[in-house]
């Protein structure tokens, strides 16, 4: 844990406020890649994953870019009603589950509102670099866009495209795709899924295209039943009923499992599997590490088998 200071806070669109956050003893932070993340832990014992947006060579301090969601679980509501200047926070290390790949010749950013906030501190890093690239940024309207006058006034602002009047032309962008050319792509999920459909359609290659949520579709649980988790351990068997996850049965009983988002984004939770099939629900494991069904994230997954023996 790392405890920092807000040092700045700023509005930067409608309902899109920016932190900085510097260390409490004015030490350098540890370093980051583009793309990472940081847990913020807030009150009541909320945790929330934040992307850092500025250039990874920066070390004194992290800026975070926080919209305030009118679904907040209470992690974007209470940084926008309680956190300001002079405010201590617990933080974790960045983490990076959404890294550049370092051999692209060139590389598509596409950011959809919120979602800007990664792909800016990629473009910052790009540009640093002397490397290829392009942005596209979607957005409601100018109101509802974050970090446009940064954008305008970067070194970069020849290669930054805002798509507030106009339609983004998917098809011409992204047509003629090339094995050494990357797409990196994150905000709204029926965004990301129109990029990355088109990319698709274009005959980009799977492992060419990058994505990041920052939330998880709703799942329909109204078929869902119970199962058993078994500690590999101890033996001990848990029944998890239709309506509560592998987590909150787990927590009952006094077994402690790391979590964070609760939606199967992170991958705090992610719980090796001994034996049995698990029901993946999560944003995390690629296809790949699913199919092996050898670990799962008890925050949101279910079982497809009757009991799942966890090496816990």
């Amino acid at each position: 844990m790392i405890e920092v200071i807000v040092t700045s806070r700023n509005n930067e669109a409608l309902d899109i406020c920016s932190y900085e956050l510097a260390s409490v003893e004015g030490h350098a932070l540890p370093a980051f890649s583009a793309g990472a993340h940081i847990d913020v832990h807030l009150l009541g014992g909320i945790v929330r994953q934040y992307s850092l947006c500025n250039r990874p060579d920066e070390h004194q301090c992290y800026r975070i870019g926080v919209l305030k969601d009118a679904a907040s679980r209470g992690g974007s509501k209470s940084l926008h009603e309680h956190i300001h200047v002079g405010d201590r926070l617990q933080i974790s290390a960045p983490r990076n589950l959404f890294p550049l790949v370092p051999q692209a010749r060139r590389s598509l950013l596409f950011a959809g509102g919120i979602g800007i906030t990664p792909i800016l501190s990629m473009a910052e890093h790009l540009a640093h670099e002397g490397a290829e690239f392009e942005l596209h940024y979607c957005a409601r309207s100018h109101q509802h866009a974050a970090f446009v006058e940064r954008l305008k006034s970067s070194p970069f602002a020849d290669r930054v495209h805002l798509h507030f009047d106009s339609v983004l032309d998917i098809t011409a962008i992204l047509a003629n795709p090339q094995a050494d050319q990357h797409l990196y792509t994150c905000g709204p999920g029926g965004f990301m899924q129109h990029v990355l459909d088109g990319a698709i359609a274009q005959g980009w290659a799977e492992e060419n295209l990058h994505r990041e949520h920052f939330s998880a579709a709703p799942v329909d649980t109204r078929a869902d039943g119970s199962f058993s988790i078994k500690l590999g351990s101890t033996g001990q068997v848990f029944e998890v009923p239709a309506d509560k996850t592998a987590v909150q049965v787990l927590q009952s009983h006094g077994i402690e499992v790391a979590i964070s988002c609760e939606q199967g984004i992170c991958g705090t939770c992610l719980t090796r599997v001994l034996e049995g099939i698990p029901d993946h629900r999560d944003l995390f494991l690629t296809e790949d590490e699913q199919a092996a069904n050898d670990q799962f994230t008890p925050c949101c997954s279910r079982a497809r088998s009757a009991m799942l023996v966890l090496d816990l």
